[in-house]
Parts: structure tokens; C-alpha cells; sequence
């Protein structure tokens, strides 16, 4: 079954493909959809329902999407729904992270968690699957691997950011991988 995956992100693009491998999953690139899809929601759940519905609406096709927010606790939440553009409308990872290790200084509680929202419509359902991990925000940046805040964002129980963990590590344990995890399930039984 073939699944469009609304996102021009090709390393989430990728990260989902080896979660979802009995699905053929495309994306936005994939069916002709170049520019970026509006998210003016105020939640991580209306973002992956804005843009799940345009895909769907727009190419008739099944659809997923996600929305992922960082909140930090000392920061009330902060910068949640807004994470990709925390330092600004350009999304620039660096920016965003250094602006989020500027906002922590002096700061003792670091704790935070990763959030993600996924919307499916098939076949006209409308399905929410989330995943969330906890854990704390790092000092400074360390590892080379994963994208967004991974390079700070030390996952409990764990002595390294998401960015020094292998693509299946950070899989087996992350708030996309869990939430991929229940959409699997879902359509496994379902499709």
C-alpha cells in the first residue's frame, strides 16, 4: 500500500521509511507537492491535521503527517508547537538550539520532552497516534548524527544525546518511533 508521508524533510522522510518497511511511503516531493504546506495551528495536533487533510483533500491520496514539538519544562512548555522556528521563520537548527541554550542559562531544571503527533486519514478516517519521550536538556551540543535539537536532547535513562545514537537506536526509543510504532499497529490490523 502506498501511504504519502506529508513532509519535504527528507531526513524524517528516511527515518520512516525503515520504521514503516511493509508500506510504501512517499513524499511531498514524490507527488508534486513543492512548496511548503501552511501549519498556523496552535497545537501539535492541529498542525498534523492542517496538513494531512491538504494532502488528502488536495491529491486524494492516503496520508499521514506529523507535527514534533520540544517542551521544556522550565521554559512552560516552550518551544513547543513553535520548534522548528523558535529563533525565527528561516527553521535554522543551530539558531534554534542556540537560542534554546541561551533561554536555559542559569536554569537547574533542564527537563524536557520530545512530543509527536501523528494525523492518518485513510480512506476518508480521520486516526491521532502520539509519542512522547522524556528526558533533559544537555549543555552543550555533542554527536553528528539525527537533525532538530537532537544534539542536546539527552533521552532518560541514556549518557547521550539522540545525535550520538544510531538511526535504529534513536528508532527503538524516540517519540517518532513510538508513534510510528502505533501507527504500524493500526494498519497492520486495519488495512
Amino acid at each position: 500500500m502506498k501511504i504519502c508521508f506529508a513532509t519535504h524533510n527528507e531526513n524524517k522522510l528516511r527515518e520512516v521509511k525503515s520504521l514503516l518497511g511493509g508500506f510504501e511511503i512517499v513524499g511531498l516531493n514524490d507527488i508534486g507537492q513543492a512548496t511548503e504546506i501552511p501549519e498556523d495551528g496552535l497545537t501539535l495536533d492541529e498542525n498534523a491535521f492542517i496538513k494531512a487533510n491538504f494532502v488528502s483533500s488536495k491529491f486524494g491520496v492516503n496520508c499521514f503527517a506529523d507535527d514534533t514539538g520540544l517542551e521544556v519544562e522550565s521554559l512552560n512548555g516552550a518551544p513547543g508547537v513553535f520548534s522548528a522556528r523558535y529563533a525565527g521563520e528561516a527553521k535554522n537548527n543551530q539558531e534554534n538550539i542556540d537560542l534554546l541554550l541561551q533561554n536555559l542559562q542559569g536554569k537547574s531544571n533542564r527537563k524536557a520532552q520530545f512530543r509527536t503527533v501523528i494525523c492518518l486519514i485513510i480512506g476518508g478516517k480521520v486516526k491521532t497516534f502520539e509519542g512522547v519521550v522524556e528526558g533533559t536538556i544537555a549543555e552543550s551540543l555533542s554527536g553528528d548524527d539525527g537533525f532538530g535539537y537532537d544534539p542536546v536532547f539527552v533521552p532518560d535513562g541514556y549518557n547521550c544525546t539522540f545525535a550520538e545514537m544510531s538511526m535504529q537506536e534513536k528508532n527503538a526509543i524516540s517519540h517518532r518511533g513510538i508513534a510510528i510504532k502505533k501507527l504500524v499497529e493500526y494498519l497492520e490490523v486495519h488495512t
